[in-house]
Parts: structure tokens; sequence; C-alpha cells
């Protein structure tokens, strides 16, 4: 189980009481661990764990098999046309699955993955001919880098929603970029495009709910079986993300928790980002639910403005409205020089949604 070594002590102390290995290995070695309630073995197969929380949550650890992990990787060398001895690019922390993985499909190549440390948009340019897996504030600050996309290999983008416009530069650019949905429960993505790796399927449950089948799934959450049984219906993974289908392939509006309750109306905060981001004012957005007396909570739009020019709030809500309902329009604007993030790359939604200062 990779753990960041950048955690705080008492953050690394309470994951390891809840992981209750047998031994740690560091840089100084290996030493062994006695946790407080015993040593308990993981379930049989079980090849790496993951701490896993989403965006927010308590951390739970996810037990991924072997044979997951390979059929994962496999479904995606197949899917990006992947030629074997091609290398990948390993730039996001392997603490997470999305950098697991890269070395996973890896092992499965055949060949030996490019480390770096952290992420360099000059050092992943020159490194060309390779694939890399960047989430899409990667993806941008390598375009802003003035970067050419087109001397790496795929991209596959995944950790949170990529905006139309990011999405429209980087190809015009000749990027090979994927988008993938998926999380550490289906070992990183297994929905390429909206459409599912070979094997994976996806179906909506009650209200949208969006199910994950497939040889692809964790065996269960560490030490946690009500939370394993809360989770699978069966062959499915329930997830806590609102989808739908548009054409056969996947769509995904967004998390069951970010959808905000606004004067007794529910707007799913991911649709209202995607519609922010095609704003010519606007080059990154999240949008969240924060506190309010009146309206319960109000919808909150934190924007990293383009260079041309600063948005204000009424041409946002102005133009939220053309396509939305009223309710949808954000009551408030918040600018930022770029979004806070978790070390997986997500946006720090837990931040974002505490009322500026």
């Amino acid at each position: 189980c990779p753990l960041s070594p950048g955690l705080p002590a008492p953050a690394l102390r309470g994951l390891l009481d809840a992981l209750a290995p047998d031994a740690i290995r560091t840089p100084d070695g290996l030493s062994p661990h006695r946790p407080p309630g015993g040593h308990v073995p993981v379930g049989e197969g079980t090849a790496v764990l993951i701490a896993t929380s989403g965006s927010t949550g308590t951390p739970k650890f996810t037990e991924l098999t072997a044979a997951a992990l390979r059929h994962s990787a496999a479904g995606t060398l197949t899917r990006i046309g992947a030629a074997p001895g091609d290398r990948w690019l390993c730039c996001l922390p392997t603490s997470h699955i999305s950098g697991v993985q890269v070395l996973v499909r890896s092992l499965a190549a055949g060949t030996e993955p490019v480390i770096m440390p952290g992420f360099d948009p000059a050092a992943v340019a020159a490194a060309g001919g390779v694939h890399v897996s960047l989430v899409p504030t990667q993806l941008r600050r390598l375009l802003d880098a003035g970067a050419d996309p087109a001397r790496l290999g795929a991209i596959v983008l995944g950790g949170a929603a990529a905006s139309p416009g990011l999405l429209a530069e980087a190809r015009g650019r000749g990027a090979r970029v994927f988008t993938t949905y998926g999380m550490s429960e289906t070992c990183g993505g297994c929905v390429y495009d909206g459409t599912p790796l070979p094997g994976m399927r996806f179906a909506l449950g009650d209200g949208g709910r969006i199910r994950l089948a497939g040889p692809s799934l964790f065996a269960g959450y560490r030490l946690r079986p009500e939370q394993t049984a809360e989770a699978r219906d069966g062959e499915w993974f329930v997830t806590q993300d609102l989808g739908a289908v548009e054409d056969g392939r996947l769509r995904v509006r967004g998390r069951l928790d970010d959808v905000i309750n606004t004067g007794g109306e529910k707007a799913v905060a991911g649709e209202i980002a995607t519609v922010l981001s095609r704003h010519p004012k606007v080059r990154d957005v999240v949008v969240v639910g924060r506190p309010d007396p009146e309206w319960g909570e109000r919808v909150t739009a934190v924007v990293v403005p383009a260079a041309s020019a600063l948005p204000e709030l009424p041409e946002l809500r102005a133009f939220v409205r053309e396509v939305m309902p009223a309710y949808a329009a954000p009551r408030e604007l918040e600018l930022v020089e770029a979004i806070p993030l978790l070390a997986s790359g997500k946006p720090d939604r837990a931040r974002l949604r505490a009322p500026a200062p």
C-alpha cells in the first residue's frame, strides 16, 4: 500500500493504524509494525491497496487484485492503440491509482517507465514519444508552456472533468487525448471517451446514479465489510456519481455530494461548471455550494479568469441562464489565480466550499 511521504506525521500514523500493516518500508529499510487491533491479512489475490476518499471524506483502503490491475492495463493499451515496446511517463503520485496504473501498464507492455518526481511541463514535453497520464490542470499548464503535445504519445486524461475548450485546444494542436472516467475501485479509468474498456460495463440506477461492473472492480475495502456491502450490488459497484447516456456514451454529470440544494431546487455543480467553462473569460472553473442563510446553499463559481479580461458575476449568471434554469446561475463569484488541488490532481472541494476570506 503506497502512502505519500509528504503526509503530516499525525495523518500518516492514523492511516497506518487503520491499514494495520505487518511492516513498513521506508528509505531507511523495512521495520515491523504492531497495529492496535492486531495483524489482519489482506484478501486473497490482493496485490495493491490504495487509500481513497474521493474529493472529501475519511480515507478507505481499496483492495485491488493483480488480475483486476492487469485487465485494466491491457484494456487501456488496446484502447489507445499502444504498440509493442511503447513507453509510459509517470508524473503522477504513485500513492494514487493513476500513478500506480502507469507502472502496471509499463509492466504489461514489457517496458521501463520514465519516472519523474513531479510534473514539469518542460521535462514532459522533452520526453517525446511516450504515453502519459495527466489531470486537466497539468494538460492546461503543458499547453500554456508552449509545449507541442503532438510529440507525446497518447494523453490519458482523468482525475477531474476536462473543459470542452481545453480538449479542443489540445486536440487542435495535435494531441491524442483520451478522456477517462473511473476511480480507485475500478483500477482507475474504465470508461474512455464515454465507452467502457473491454469487459467493463456501465448502467444508470435510480436517479441517474452510475453503476459499473466488470473484471477491473476492486475486491473490497480493507477491514470495512459494511462499506463494501453498501458499495456493491451483486456484480455492480454503485458509484457516488450521476450520469446520463447520450448516443450510447456515458456522460458524467457530477458527484452526488456536488448536488447543490439552493432554494428548494437541486443544481448539479459539474453541469454548471461545464457551461461556465465555455465562457470566453473563463480559463478554469469549479462550482460548489456554500452555506447561505436564505438559500440553504448558494451556487458559487470559483474561476481562474482568462488573460483577456476579468469576468463579472452578472454576465456569468446570464450566460448560464441561456441554457440552464435560473436557480443554477451562480450567486457568488470568486476569482483565483489557480484552482487548489489535492495530491491526486482533483479539485480540493472541501477547501473551495469554505467561504472566501
